[in-house]
């Protein structure tokens, strides 16, 4: 059952209007600030740097070809690959194949839908018919699915065309301090500049959008596994709402104790393609029965100004660096300009939540994480996957940490009653080198302690997108924190379309 896959172009269209993102004309004629205005200049000489909503629109006007598109974009893998290790897998020939398949349905009127002809890739995790399909594990080396993961078909249905798949840790988990690594393809570079991680899980995914091998990627994020490749690579990225992205073909997929925590979503280089891409793959599919069918509310409905925002630099555990401060103030100040209420605060209790998530994740031994390497056939685990001490906490402790858990997830939900958004770092400092070792020392992981992961237990929609440049660590994308009360996703998107037309959003690396 599909239920947010509807017409929805006109209204993509008034979010873009009021958020301030308009047409390239409206750019050209100087409606924007003079950063934005410099991107799309970059774009009109790059069809590789447009937006999906813009490649889709020229592909539909027979502007371009979905053949010299897909070569396009090969040819950009082709050339940035070698560097930054991101696309571990090519269907070349397919891509080619539905490439002009779309061409001919399109010259005889039959569009194939709102992604037709659209170039993306798919992080490595997630299932691809006929494709090989390896979620980083050595036992699924030459793993090829006959069927695709529900929000891989849900965006073929739509007319994308899958170009290959993108680098992601063992079971999107065991990267650690390397971030997107494994045993199978190695480390995965930032793009803007290769000596740097690219964050992870979805790495890949982030690293190969932004530099223009794809237009969009689907990641997934157990606990920031979307928003930190989001930040790293200066690109935009969603988790949704709990329930409203079906996990089904998924390495990591619905069932059992741990699996509220994860959730799959897109990523792209502008905000205006995040809401044509959830609207495309949300909605229940008949196997995840965590999946509700909630609406997607229309990101230009939402007034901006009215918003009552909440906003932090540190949660109670570690403090982000100065520069990331700044930032955060900076995007808190675009609404506090607009008129919006705005207040110095956060959720209650975020170090009890994260302590008890701990205990709770490790509360089996790391027993499901050694199940997973025997139902995949992998007899050696990546160096940074964390496979537990094997002795598991009892049923009674157990229950109880469900029950602490829940309890600070509902105090918190209760004081998120007097605020529409939240704004506040995705991690600390700005992206790192890739260092030698696999696991943080708890000195270093004290240090560079992410602030996602708070949001994945509970469960709230959460975006991040680009927001400035770094000065410690010069080139570097650095993005904001946006989040949402549950199944607003589209505040979320209003929010992170506002600051990014204050910004200016993503810039091609120059890779």
């Amino acid at each position: 059952m599909d239920t947010n896959c509807g017409a929805h172009s006109s209204s993509r269209r008034d979010f873009l209007v009021k958020a301030g993102i308009g047409s390239a004309a409206a750019l050209a004629a100087g409606a924007l600030p003079a950063r934005v205005a410099a991107q799309a200049a970059i774009a009109a000489e790059d069809p590789l740097a447009l937006s999906v909503t813009q490649i889709a629109q020229r592909l539909r006007q027979r502007q371009i070809s979905a053949v010299e598109l897909v070569n396009r974009c090969y040819a950009r893998i082709d050339q940035v690959n070698p560097k930054i290790n991101a696309v571990v897998a090519i269907c070349r020939e397919r891509a080619l194949a539905e490439a002009k398949a779309a061409d001919e349905a399109l010259a005889a009127g039959k569009p194939l839908g709102p992604l037709h002809g659209v170039p993306f890739t798919i992080k490595d995790s997630f299932d691809t018919e006929g494709v090989v399909s390896t979620g980083g594990t050595l036992g699924r080396r030459g793993y090829v699915p006959g069927k695709d993961a529900t929000v891989v078909a849900r965006v073929r249905k739509a007319g994308g065309i899958l170009l290959g798949k993108t680098n992601t840790p063992e079971f999107t988990l065991g990267g650690a301090a390397r971030e997107t690594y494994n045993l199978l393809f190695g480390q995965t570079y930032n793009p803007y500049n290769t000596a740097y991680l690219c964050s992870g899980s979805s790495g890949g995914a982030g690293a190969t959008v932004a530099a223009c091998g794809a237009y969009f990627d689907l990641g997934s994020d157990y606990g920031g596994s979307i928003r930190g490749p989001a930040f790293a690579n200066g690109i935009a990225g969603l988790k949704p709402t709990y329930g409203r992205s079906p996990r089904t073909g998924h390495i990591v997929g619905y069932g059992g104790p741990f699996d509220s925590f994860q959730e799959t979503g897109p990523l792209a280089r502008r905000v205006e393609d995040l809401y044509l891409l959830l609207s495309i793959i949300g909605g229940p599919d008949g196997f995840d029965a965590a999946m509700a069918p909630v609406p997607l509310g229309d990101p230009a409905r939402v007034d901006l100004k009215s918003l009552r925002v909440a906003w932090y630099t540190d949660n109670g555990t570690v403090q982000a660096s100065t520069e990331v401060q700044q930032l955060v103030q900076r995007c808190v100040g675009y609404f506090s300009d607009l008129g919006c209420k705005v207040t110095a605060d956060r959720p209650p209790k975020f170090k009890q939540l994260a302590e008890t998530r701990a205990k709770f994740s490790s509360a089996d031994g790391g027993d499901h994480m050694r199940r997973m390497l025997k139902r995949h056939g992998t007899s050696q685990a990546s160096p940074g996957l964390n496979l537990g001490d094997g002795v598991g906490v009892p049923s009674a402790d157990f229950t109880r940490l469900c029950e602490e858990m829940d309890a600070i997830k509902s105090e918190q939900l209760a004081w998120f009653e007097q605020y529409d958004l939240i704004l506040c770092p995705v991690t600390v400092r700005a992206p790192q080198r890739v260092p030698a070792e696999y696991v943080l020392p708890p000195e270093r992981g004290a240090g560079y302690g992410g602030m996602t992961s708070e949001y994945n237990t509970t469960g709230w929609p959460a975006g991040v997108v680009r927001a400035g440049t770094s000065v410690d660590e010069p080139g570097l994308p650095l993005g904001v924190h946006v989040v949402g009360q549950p199944w607003r996703d589209d505040v979320v998107l209003a929010a992170m379309a506002y600051i990014e037309h204050q910004s200016g959003g993503w810039q091609k690396p120059p890779l």
